[in-house]
């Protein structure tokens, strides 16, 4: 009946239920039910409509929208609707047609199931009968799908496509049903599970700032809000890279096309930290760019936590990240603003903050379904890109009541050249009392929380310090407070600032961040001493041992040695200017 940009109403659709996936027009364009007025639905389109005018037909598929889920999954480049990339660029050529339709998972590919389970086994939803080694890096547990229950009657060894049947379960009732690799869910409803855990153990990035600082757990949830250049993309990649998950998945939810092309084109190159194979043999990616159609933005976002959720129900711990989400709640505003709904503020729809709610509700550390029982986490780190670098953006808020991370990006950093541009002062984790149990020595553990709480001291120090500089200048300082600004500068400039391009300081271990920054604190314990002796502070400043603590960074993890060497090296340099003050 009407086409409205995204949004298509067509008539005589009394049989249909809200979210069932249509096709519309002759093109077969995939769209989405997501109102309904009497016998009038309105739909949702994931595709260009231009072309398509009233009087087309529009076909309920009677299902709603739902991803494939099973081997195939890892090292997939898939669109917000989980078509294939990799797989209709072969087909079509560079340029996607509309109403392109290419199942989530191959249909031609065998792979070697070995069962878990014997003939005779009673089992139940989330319970696993089989695996398969999808790549080097994951072995995909088969699953019992949701609502089936009963005894295994057949299963056996082979080759299987993901359409055939691996194994035959008789329920209670005496219904047979077939059991294959493949299972599908709906995107919109969250996996079941059993019960939620505390999200008490660090997910390890190797960015010291967030490591130390302001840390995430598995399981835990995170934003990044920041204005325009001051590296949230950048942050999202490295995160992506090197974060302590065993799956990672990359939603880029609206953001520019070349910012994905670069993910694109360095993970299959990179290697992961742990086991030295490339990353993309735990990686699924999503793309979902601005040149591409905005209702599949929201569609995206789902389909990635959906995909993020079946690895964490085999036990795994996931890490996604939605990059952006503005872009994402961008979107529903489009989409609500066709529907003719009341907008709230800065036009964006009324049930907003529910939706980012639901969202980022579905990560958690939980116990999956099935037996034996088994732990998997789903850690979601979303970028948020506020006009302006405005934190009051209803996005920024709606993000910041359900979030337990909040790392703040500030321009002012940026443009200092200081990444990550974490602002230390207003960002905060609600779970940094976990640090400790990260490490294996508890000792270690305990030192370390308490070296981070003393270098925030200091940075604090430094940020009230700087207002009387500006106003009297640092001769009215006091030595003792000179030193703290000294110290400050050290862990700004020496610690917190991370190099993601440089081979050794784009990633460092708790244990060098341990190293690092008790090194820093060393000579900051070492410095008081000296300044008590009556050592000036301008000298402690030139030390020559301030070059080794810059280059610590740069040290490679096998030569941990060298930093503790450095903490040896200040305190000769330190005895000799107090032994020089005592000569005079």
């Amino acid at each position: 009946m009407k086409v409205a940009g995204p949004v298509v109403v067509a008539e005589g659709m009394s049989g249909a239920r809200m979210y069932d996936v249509v096709r519309v027009g002759s093109m077969n364009l995939i769209g989405e039910i997501v109102e309904f007025r009497g016998d009038r639905a309105s739909i949702q389109v994931y595709e260009e409509t231009t072309g398509i005018g009233p009087g087309e037909p529009v076909l309920d598929t009677e299902a709603p929208l739902s991803v494939e889920l099973g081997p195939g999954l890892i090292e997939s480049i898939y669109d917000g609707i989980q078509r294939p990339l990799d797989s209709l660029v072969k087909l079509e050529g560079a340029f996607m047609s509309r109403g392109s339709a290419m199942p989530g998972l191959s249909r031609e590919k065998k792979w070697q199931f070995k069962p878990t389970v014997a003939k005779g086994a009673k089992v139940g939803p989330g319970d696993i009968i089989g695996e398969v080694k999808e790549t080097s890096l994951v072995l995909h547990k088969i699953m019992v799908p949701s609502g089936i229950r009963g005894t295994i009657k057949s299963i056996s060894q082979g080759e299987y496509t993901v359409e055939e049947t691996v194994a035959v379960c008789v329920s209670e009732d005496g219904t047979e049903h077939k059991l294959t690799l493949m299972q599908k869910w709906p995107v919109r409803i969250p996996r079941a599970l059993s019960r939620r855990l505390a999200p008490t153990n660090v997910l390890v990035s190797g960015q010291r700032v967030i490591d130390t600082f302001f840390p995430i757990t598995k399981g835990g949830t995170a934003c990044v809000p920041g204005p325009f250049g001051t590296g949230k993309t950048v942050v999202q990649h490295q995160l992506a890279k090197w974060v302590d998950a065993d799956i990672v998945v990359y939603v880029g939810c609206g953001e520019r096309g070349n910012e994905m092309t670069d993910v694109l084109t360095e993970f299959p190159e990179l290697k992961d930290p742990r086991s030295g194979e490339p990353l993309m043999r735990r990686s699924v990616l999503i793309a979902n760019t601005s040149n591409m159609p905005v209702a599949a933005r929201e569609a995206s976002v789902y389909t990635g936590i959906t995909i993020a959720e079946y690895f964490r129900d085999m036990g795994y711990t996931v890490a996604l990240m939605a990059d952006s989400t503005s872009r994402w709640a961008e979107a529903m505003r489009e989409i609500s603003t066709r529907l003719e709904e009341m907008p709230a503020e800065e036009g964006y729809p009324a049930y907003l903050s529910a939706r980012i709610a639901a969202f980022y509700e579905r990560a958690g550390r939980v116990k999956c379904l099935g037996s034996p029982e088994r732990e998997g986490g789903l850690s979601v780190i979303g970028a948020v890109s506020p006009p302006g670098g405005d934190l009051s953006d209803p996005v920024v808020q709606a993000t910041l009541h359900v979030v337990k991370v909040f790392w703040s990006l500030k321009g002012e950093l940026a443009y200092q050249r200081h990444f990550p541009a974490i602002d230390w002062l207003t960002s905060y984790s609600f779970y940094s009392q976990y640090v400790r149990g990260a490490f294996e020595n508890k000792d270690l553990g305990v030192e370390m929380e308490q070296m981070t709480k003393e270098a925030m001291g200091l940075l604090e120090q430094e940020s009230e310090l700087r207002e009387i500089v500006r106003l009297v200048g640092a001769e009215a300082l006091s030595p003792r407070d000179r030193l703290a600004m000294e110290t400050s500068r050290s862990i700004r400039e020496d610690y917190l600032h991370q190099n993601a391009f440089h081979a050794v300081d784009t990633y460092t271990s708790l244990e060098k961040q341990y190293e690092m920054l008790k090194t820093v604190l060393h000579f900051h314990h070492a410095g008081l001493a000296a300044v008590e002796a009556g050592v000036e502070t301008a000298a402690i400043a030139r030390v020559g041992v301030r070059e080794d603590i810059a280059r610590a960074k740069y040290i490679p993890q096998a030569e941990m040695d060298k930093i503790r060497q450095i903490r040896a090296k200040i305190d000769d340099q330190m005895r000799q200017l107090e032994g020089a003050v005592a000569a005079k």
